[in-house]
């Protein structure tokens, strides 16, 4: 669990926090997605099928990334 701004998110690997902030980290663009399981090893979500709480969870983990400053160094 991480919290961000009073509120605790799972940060299981492919969850949308997770995501958010990977999409942050490696310089994407935000893209609202969730896997059902481990990232890439499991079908994927994309905002359409996802509930309003996985999105705020994405655009949080997005948001904390952005805050931290940490990205990829290519």
């Amino acid at each position: 669990m991480i919290e961000y701004k009073g509120v605790d998110y799972d940060d299981r690997h492919g969850g949308p926090f997770d995501r958010g902030s990977a999409d942050s980290y490696y310089g994407r663009i935000r893209s609202p997605h969730v896997f059902e399981g481990d990232t890439y090893s499991s079908p994927m979500r994309t905002i359409e099928e996802m509930t309003n709480a996985e999105i705020d969870a994405y655009h949080a983990g997005y948001d904390y990334n952005e805050e931290l400053g940490d990205k990829k160094v290519w």
